[in-house]
């Protein structure tokens, strides 16, 4: 988003010509950053053969799906729903993975008879795969005991996270594998996200490679994702290129230990999407207590939960006065409960009805909105190659009570 002539524009729109067709609150994605996040991350390793896999929890908008997929990258599911989704997007089976957690038998079923890739991160549900499905080539997701990430409810690969096959575990692992001649064609590892440090990655991937060294039919090795993308104007972020020098130069080293090149996968969600999605609220009020200046919007948790769930930065501009007098505020939703955006913020002078742009609301946003309070989940808005494109309506009241049915 780029600012002219003291308004803003992305990829040459006016941001008041897309918050007039659109209204708020709106969801505005640049397809351009996410292909400069594809592009960098592919020319940062230099292996036999990459894989990336968009992780989807963190933009599953089927438009934003079918162009990642157009610029070669593949789906990293944890649903069946997912799944779904990513085949409607065009998406091959062999292009998707699938990495459940605590998920019943089932749904493993319904991903095996679909033909996608599976890791499993469950003890007994490597021994149902082996008793049922003894010819389906499935991928082991371990826990590496290494705390990362840049928030305890983001860090995954710890000694008490629920995700994963502890690595003290594997002589039972390998026991099973050889007992019920499982096929393991895949090791997976995710320790968090947020990771600024590729020595964390390098650390982690000692471990895993550890690990592979027991296992005698692999195809590829799962780094998942973790990489770290600015959020402040002078954020620090994960140096992909330092990342890809390290990583590549330890895989291809293992490949050769190996007897076999390997292929190397990443899972990126956050690295890809964050950045490119913008969220465009209106102020309703500003609101003044004692000691606080409250700048009331027609948003809320809602909407945007990431800042009360993990204390997330979201940095906030208001583009309907971008070279005002910087004041204090308080910036806060609708919703009946404490829902804060930011606290103590410093933000151009705010009016009524001015539209204040949250940025970095392409990864976790609108996919973990909801209908609190009853209100309405908002558009979604796709910029691409110069045009935008409404690619989800604003909810109705039909929408809202669709799946309620009435027995009074």
């Amino acid at each position: 988003m780029e600012l002219q002539d003291n308004q803003y524009y992305i990829q040459g729109i006016p941001i008041k010509e897309i918050i007039d067709t659109y209204q708020t609150p709106v969801y505005v994605y640049d397809t351009e950053i996410i292909k400069r996040q594809i592009d960098r991350l592919k020319a940062a390793f230099h292996v036999p053969e990459l894989g990336i896999h968009f992780a989807c929890k963190a933009l599953n908008n089927i438009n934003i799906l079918k162009l990642i997929h157009q610029w070669g990258v593949g789906l990293d599911a944890v649903s069946v729903q997912e799944i779904w989704t990513g085949l409607k997007a065009g998406f091959k089976p062999e292009e998707i993975i699938y990495t459940p957690n605590c998920v019943a038998p089932d749904e493993v079923e319904m991903a095996i008879e679909l033909g996608v890739q599976i890791n499993i991160d469950h003890i007994e549900t490597l021994e149902f795969i082996g008793h049922n499905y003894p010819n389906v080539k499935i991928g082991i997701r371990i826990n590496p005991h290494v705390m990362a990430g840049g928030h305890e409810k983001i860090s995954v690969g710890h000694i008490d996270s629920k995700f994963g096959i502890s690595i003290y575990q594997m002589p039972l692992v390998l026991r099973l594998v050889e007992t019920l001649k499982l096929k393991v064609n895949g090791l997976h590892i995710h320790t968090g996200s947020d990771i600024l440090d590729a020595g964390v990655f390098n650390l982690a991937s000692e471990i895993m490679y550890d690990t592979a060294k027991k296992f005698k039919d692999l195809e590829f090795i799962d780094f998942g994702s973790g990489i770290k993308v600015p959020y402040k104007p002078d954020d620090v972020r994960t140096d992909v290129e330092e990342l890809g020098e390290v990583l590549s130069k330890s895989f291809n080293n293992f490949c050769k230990e190996y007897g076999k090149k390997l292929k190397l996968y990443f899972e990126p969600g956050k690295y890809l999407v964050s950045e490119c999605g913008y969220f465009f609220v209106k102020t309703n009020v500003i609101k003044q207590t004692p000691s606080t200046v409250f700048a009331g919007v027609d948003s809320g948790l809602n909407h945007l939960i990431r800042p009360m769930f993990y204390d997330s930065y979201h940095h906030i501009l208001n583009v309907s006065n971008p070279t005002g007098k910087p004041r204090v505020y308080n910036i806060v939703g609708y919703i009946c409960e404490t829902d804060t955006f930011a606290s103590d913020r410093v933000v151009s002078e705010i009016h009524p009805g001015d539209i204040l742009c949250f940025k970095n609301a392409g990864a976790y946003c609108f996919t973990m909105s909801s209908n609190y309070n009853s209100r309405f989940r908002p558009s979604e808005v796709m910029i691409h190659e110069g045009k935008h494109y409404l690619i989800r309506q604003r909810e109705t009241m039909e929408d809202l009570l669709k799946n309620q049915v009435e027995v009074i």
